[in-house]
């Protein structure tokens, strides 16, 4: 599966969870999926407790992620 097709996979609709990137348009948040592996989940017990998630859908969320990432900007602050 390419980065678009993978990407497609990141939904927004304001009536769902308030707009929030959600995967496929259900009720589960990219933000829950990067928070559950953050705090240590692995990737087989996510896809236990949601059975409607697809190993695919983990990874759109991790790179929807890493492209949000990618536009941060750091700069460099003198202090006063």
């Amino acid at each position: 599966m390419n980065q678009r097709e993978l990407l497609n996979r990141i939904t927004f609709d304001p009536h769902i969870m308030c707009g929030k990137a959600t995967i496929r348009g259900m009720r589960i948040t990219a933000e829950q999926v990067l928070k559950f592996l953050a705090a240590g989940g692995a990737t087989s017990d996510l896809l236990k407790d949601y059975p409607d998630l697809e190993p695919e859908d983990i990874s759109a969320v991790l790179l929807y992620a890493s492209r949000l990432v990618a536009e941060e900007h750091v700069y460099l602050l003198k202090a006063a």
